[in-house]
């Protein structure tokens, strides 16, 4: 046990396993429920209260911070150790965020990515985010070019058994665009291509909600999901202006009804950056955050 009492009532024996009736995602949905580190990030937790946070709070999993994984072994703990206490708390580590510049100049952002994902692997998480680290803003990016590295990325991933789910950012001077990683990973042409979308970069770098109708169900494993303010213009947003899901102005229930129709497990999960939530009681931002995901569900509106 890794909380104190004082700060969490719930002891982690009163927490069933993902699959057992009252945690997690109901029977039958296609939808389960993840807690992404940067959310309670602020308040510093330490990585095995964050898992036990997202244990507490009653989500099936967690997307950790590569350079979190890295400082816990600096510590003298090991992933074997990582991947046990996940485990015991019932949580999944379904992915994790890392900036290996495997986009930019030749090849050499690989090794880095080669090496994360061996550590990951060991600790019991099978993906990590592809994101576009390390490019030149003033630089254009080659999608032919990007295909092909992603391709290559790819087959790092079956040989390591950690899969790199292709990211972009909104605010990104190269890659912004949900266009422009569907071109990229069909360039790849490879059936185990996928993408990380996020609700606050699709509306950030103007891509269309509605462009989600086009997506086949395999191609999106985890969608990071959160909202932003309608009050603010668009290209003065940041991450810390992310809020709560369903208190923004994103069409939350055309985007989960696109989820749904698509078809295939998704793995929801939140991910925010807001200040303003880094300053309130970690295990009170999960749980209100997971109740807003699922009440978004619960409104969610399929398309026709």
């Amino acid at each position: 046990m890794v909380l104190g009492t004082a700060s969490l009532p719930v002891t982690l024996g009163s927490c069933t396993r993902p699959g057992r009736p009252g945690h997690g995602s109901p029977a039958g949905s296609s939808f389960r429920y993840c807690l992404n580190t940067s959310t309670i990030s602020g308040q510093k937790p330490g990585l095995l209260e964050s898992i036990e946070i997202a244990s507490i709070a009653g989500y099936d999993g967690i997307e950790l911070w590569v350079r979190d994984v890295q400082a816990f072994l600096k510590e003298g703990n090991s992933t074997s150790s990582l991947k046990a206490f996940a485990e015991e708390s019932g949580i999944r580590i379904e992915n994790a965020i890392g900036f290996a510049p495997w986009l930019a100049g030749g090849y050499s952002g690989f090794s880095q990515m080669e090496e994360e994902m061996h550590m990951l692997a060991e600790a019991g998480c099978h993906r990590i985010a592809a994101p576009p680290a390390g490019l030149s803003a003033g630089t254009p990016l080659d999608l032919f070019q990007a295909g092909e590295k992603y391709a290559g990325l790819l087959e790092l991933g079956r040989e390591t058994g950690v899969m790199p789910q292709l990211e972009f950012w909104g605010a990104s001077p190269v890659l912004w665009h949900l266009g422009q990683v569907l071109m990229i990973a069909a360039v790849a042409g490879d059936a185990d291509a996928r993408i990380l979308p996020d609700v606050y970069h699709l509306f950030r770098g103007g891509s269309s909600f509605d462009a989600l109708h086009m997506i086949d169900g395999s191609l999106i494993e985890i969608f990071h999901v959160n909202d932003y303010p309608g009050s603010k213009p668009r290209l003065e947003q940041t991450d810390a202006d992310r809020v709560y899901p369903g208190d923004g102005a994103a069409p939350m229930g055309q985007v989960l009804g696109s989820l749904e129709k698509m078809g295939g497990e998704k793995v929801l999960s939140l991910e925010l950056f807001n200040r303003e939530y880094w300053e309130m009681d970690p295990l009170e931002v999960a749980r209100t955050g997971l109740q807003k995901i699922k009440s978004a569900v619960a409104s969610l509106q399929v398309p026709d």
